[in-house]
C-alpha cells in the first residue's frame, strides 16, 4: 500500500485534532447574561429541530439509494456491491460535517456577542475560532473518510497498478454519498433561511417598522436559525462535496497513466493517482497555519486579519503545488499522443489556485458595499422598486462575464499544459485550501447571529456596532465564498465529466465521442441547459410559498397577541428614542411583551416547508442522468452533462452576484448615504425599494443559486457511478 494512502487519513486526523482544540477554546469563553443565553438557546433549539427533521428524510433517501446500489452491484457486472458501502460512508461524513458545524456555530454565537463587549479583536477571535472548527472539520472528515475508504478497499482488492481502476470504481460511491447530502442541505437550508428572512424583513422592518433582530419580531429566531442551516450546514456540505469530488476526479484521470512506460520505469506508476492526495494533505497543513495567522489588533481591521490567514495558506499551497509534481511524477511522459510534464502539472495547479482567488475578487467587486455597481443600484432605488430590481438583474447578468472568461482561460491553459488531467488537478489546486476558505466564510453567520443576540439582549449600542463591523466583513467573505463555491463546482464537475468519459472508454474499450452533429446529443444538451432553470424554479417557488405562510403567521401574532400589539404601538409613538427615556408606563408595556412572541411556530413553518419542498429537486438531480444514460447511452448522457454544466455555472453566478449586490445596496442605504446630493436613509422610499430588491435577491443568492453548484456535481458523479453499466 503506497505511503500517501496511509498519510492522507492521518492528515485528516490532524485537522480534526486542531478542530477539537479550537472547540475547547471557544467553549471556555463566557456566555454573557441569562437573557443572552436564553436567546441563544432558542436559536440552538430551532437549528436542531430543523436538522433532526431534515436528517430523518435524508436517512430514508440514503438507505434507499444504498440498497439500489447494492442490488445493482450484485446483479450486474458493471458495478461493485462495495460501492454501496462507500456511498454510506460518504453520506455519513458529509452529514457529520454539517452536524458539527451547526453545533459549533450555535454555541459560538453568544460567546462572540459577549466577547464584543470587550472589543472588536476579542469578538473576531471567537467568531473566527468557530469558523475554523467548521472549516477544519470539513477537510478533516473528507480526508479521513476518503482515505479510510481507499485504505479499506485498496487492502481488499489491491491498490497496485492492476487494481487501482477497480478501487476507483468503488470509491466513486463516497463522492455520490457526499453529493446527496449536499443537495438536501443546500436546497432545504436555503428554503428555510429565506422563508424566515423574508417574513422577518417584510412584516417586521417594512410594515411594523422595528429593527431586523428585535425580540418583538416572531420570525427573528427563525431568521437567526436560518443563518446556521443555510450558510453553515449548507456551505459545509457544498464544499465537502467539491473537495472530495475534485480529488476523486483527478485520481480517476491519473489512473490512465498507470500503464505508461515512463511511470513504470521510474517506479512512480501511481504518482498521478496519489498527487491529489498529496496536494490535499499540504492544503490541510496550510489551512491550520493560516488559521493561526488570523489575529487582529485592538484597533486593527478584521478584513486584513482574515486576508493574512488566506494569503499565508495560499503561499504554502503554492509551494506544495510547485514541489509535489516533481516528487511524484516523471519529468516528461507521453500518453495517447500527447506530451506531459511535471512542470505542466505544476502550472495547472497554480492556475486553479489563481482562478479561485480571481473569481473571489471579481465577486467582491460586484457585491461589496461602496463599489460602483452596488452604488448604481442604490442610485436607481430612488425611483422605486421596479428600477432597483432592473438594476440588480442587469448587474447580475453583466457580472457573469469576467468569471466565465477566467474559468474558460483556466480550462484552456490547464488542458494545454496537462490535458484533461490538468483540468482535474487545477480543481484540486483551487480546493486545496478549503479549510481556511470555509473558516473565513463560516465566521460570517456566527458574527451575524452575535449581532442578533446583541439586539435582542438589549446590550449597549457599541456592542451591536462591533458585531455589525464583523457582519459587514462577513457579507463580503460570504460573497467571495459563493464565487469560490461556484468556480470550484465548475472545475470539479468538469473533472468528474472527464473521469466519466474515461470510465466509459474503459468499460467499452472504445473512445467516447460526443458530437454536436448527433441529434440525440444536441437534444440532451438542450435538456441539460433547461435543468438549472427548473431547479431554480423549484427553489424560488418554494421560498415564495414558505414566505407567504411566514408573513401570515407574523401578522397574526402582531394582531392577536395583546402584549405585542401594545408594545408595537408604544414603539411607533416614541420612534427612535431610547427606551430608558420613555415614561415608566410605556417602559412597563414594552417590557411586558418580552418573550410573548411565539418563536417556535415560525421555526416550525420554515422547517416543514423546507423538508417538504426539498424532495423534488433532489429526485430531479439523481434521476435525470440515470434515465438519460440508460435510455440514450453514454454519448447522450455526455450531452446532458455539458448542457447542465455550461448553463448552471452562468446562472449560478448571475443569481449569487445579483443577490449579493441587492443585499449590500440595502445596507448602504440603512447606513445613510448621499447620492447626487440627496441623503438616503432607513425608512425612506429608497429604503423600501431596496428592501423589495433584497427580498428578490435573497432566494437568488442563498437558495436557488447555491443549489445549482450541487446539481452540476451530483449529476456528474451519478454519471460516473453508472458509467461501467452503460459504457
Amino acid at each position: 500500500m503506497p505511503a500517501l494512502i496511509v498519510l492522507f487519513p492521518i492528515f485528516g486526523i490532524l485537522a480534526l485534532g486542531y478542530a477539537c482544540y479550537r472547540i475547547c477554546w471557544v467553549l471556555r469563553k463566557p456566555t454573557g447574561t441569562k437573557r443572552m443565553v436564553r436567546i441563544a438557546g432558542h436559536i440552538a433549539d430551532g437549528a436542531w429541530a430543523f436538522l433532526r427533521a431534515e436528517y430523518r428524510v435524508v436517512a430514508l433517501f440514503v438507505v434507499s439509494v444504498a440498497l439500489l446500489l447494492l442490488l445493482a452491484g450484485v446483479t450486474t457486472d458493471g458495478l461493485n456491491p462495495f460501492t454501496a458501502v462507500a456511498f454510506l460512508v460518504g453520506a455519513l461524513c458529509s452529514g457529520l460535517a454539517g452536524l458539527v458545524g451547526m453545533k459549533v456555530a450555535t454555541r459560538a454565537n453568544v460567546r462572540c456577542t459577549e466577547a464584543a463587549r470587550g472589543g472588536l479583536g476579542e469578538a473576531l477571535a471567537v467568531a473566527f475560532g468557530g469558523g475554523s472548527v467548521i472549516g477544519l472539520t470539513v477537510v478533516g472528515l473528507g480526508s479521513l473518510g476518503l482515505g479510510g475508504v481507499l485504505l479499506l478497499f485498496g487492502s481488499l482488492i489491491g491498490f497496485e497498478e492492476e487494481g487501482v481502476l477497480d478501487v476507483m470504481k468503488i470509491v466513486t460511491g463516497f463522492s455520490f454519498g457526499a453529493s446527496s447530502i449536499a443537495l438536501f442541505a443546500r436546497v432545504g437550508g436555503g428554503i428555510y433561511t429565506k422563508a424566515a428572512d423574508v417574513g422577518a424583513d417584510l412584516v417586521g422592518k417594512v410594515e411594523a417598522g422595528i429593527p431586523e433582530d428585535h425580540s418583538l419580531n416572531p420570525a427573528t429566531i427563525a431568521d437567526n436559525v436560518g443563518d446556521n442551516v443555510g450558510d453553515i450546514a449548507g456551505m459545509s456540505a457544498d464544499l465537502f462535496e467539491s473537495y472530495v469530488g475534485a480529488i476523486l476526479g483527478a485520481m480517476v484521470l491519473g489512473s490512465v497513466f498507470v500503464a505508461v512506460p515512463e511511470f513504470r520505469e521510474t517506479g512512480q506508476g501511481l504518482g498521478a493517482v496519489l498527487l491529489p492526495l498529496a496536494l490535499a494533505s499540504v492544503g490541510i497543513f496550510a489551512s491550520i497555519v493560516g488559521c493561526l495567522l488570523v489575529k487582529v489588533r485592538k484597533n486593527g481591521k478584521p478584513y486584513r486579519a482574515l486576508n493574512s490567514g488566506q494569503l499565508g495558506a495560499g503561499a504554502l499551497v503554492l509551494a506544495g503545488g510547485i514541489l509535489m509534481p516533481s516528487l511524484l511524477l516523471p519529468e516528461n511522459w507521453a500518453c495517447y499522443g500527447k506530451l506531459y510534464s511535471a512542470a505542466g502539472v505544476s502550472i495547472s495547479i497554480l492556475l486553479g489556485l489563481a482562478a479561485g482567488l480571481a473569481i473571489g475578487f471579481v465577486t467582491e467587486y460586484y457585491t461589496r458595499c461602496g463599489s460602483r455597481p452596488v452604488t448604481e443600484i442604490v442610485r436607481q432605488s430612488r425611483t422605486g422598486a421596479g428600477t432597483n430590481v432592473i438594476a440588480g438583474i442587469g448587474l447580475g447578468m453583466f457580472s457573469t462575464a469576467i468569471p466565465v472568461l477566467i474559468l474558460a482561460s483556466t480550462i484552456l491553459l490547464a488542458h494545454h499544459f496537462a490535458g484533461l488531467y490538468g483540468i482535474a488537478i487545477a480543481a484540486v489546486g483551487m480546493l486545496s485550501n478549503t479549510g481556511i476558505q470555509l473558516a473565513v466564510d463560516a465566521y460570517g453567520p456566527i458574527a451575524d447571529n452575535a449581532g442578533g443576540i446583541a439586539e435582542m439582549g438589549e446590550l449597549p449600542p457599541e456592542v451591536r456596532e462591533r458585531t455589525d463591523q464583523l457582519d459587514a466583513v462577513g457579507n463580503t467573505t460570504a460573497a467571495i465564498g459563493k464565487g469560490f463555491a461556484i468556480g470550484s463546482a465548475a472545475l470539479t464537475s468538469l473533472a468528474l465529466f472527464a473521469a466519466y468519459t474515461t470510465a466509459c472508454e474503459t468499460a467499452s474499450g472504445v473512445a467516447l465521442k460526443i458530437e454536436l452533429t448527433d441529434p440525440s446529443v444536441v437534444a440532451a444538451l438542450f435538456c441539460g441547459a433547461m435543468l438549472p432553470f427548473v431547479l431554480s424554479a423549484f427553489a424560488m417557488r418554494a421560498v415564495g410559498r414558505a414566505a407567504m405562510a411566514m408573513i401570515e403567521e407574523v401578522r397574526r401574532q402582531f394582531r392577536e397577541i395583546p402584549e405585542l400589539n401594545a408594545a408595537l404601538a408604544v414603539m411607533a409613538r416614541h420612534g427612535s428614542s431610547s427606551v430608558t427615556d420613555w415614561p415608566a408606563e410605556d417602559r412597563e408595556t414594552f417590557e411586558a411583551a418580552d418573550g410573548k412572541a411565539e418563536y417556535a411556530k415560525c421555526v416550525e413553518i420554515s422547517t416543514e416547508s423546507a423538508i417538504r419542498e426539498m424532495i423534488r429537486p433532489a429526485l430531479l438531480a439523481v434521476t435525470a442522468p440515470v434515465i438519460v444514460g440508460f435510455l440514450g447511452g453514454p454519448a447522450m448522457l455526455g450531452g446532458l452533462l455539458v448542457g447542465v454544466t455550461a448553463c448552471g455555472v452562468v446562472l449560478a453566478l448571475f443569481q449569487a452576484n445579483a443577490g449579493g449586490a441587492w443585499d449590500n445596496a440595502k445596507k448602504m442605504i440603512e447606513a445613510g448615504i448621499d447620492v447626487d446630493g440627496e441623503h438616503l436613509s432607513k425608512g425612506g422610499d429608497a429604503h423600501r425599494a431596496a428592501v423589495v430588491g433584497d427580498t428578490v435577491g435573497d432566494p437568488f443568492k442563498d437558495t436557488s443559486g447555491p443549489s445549482l453548484n450541487i446539481l452540476l456535481k451530483l449529476m456528474a458523479i451519478v454519471a460516473l457511478v453508472i458509467a461501467p453499466m452503460i459504457g
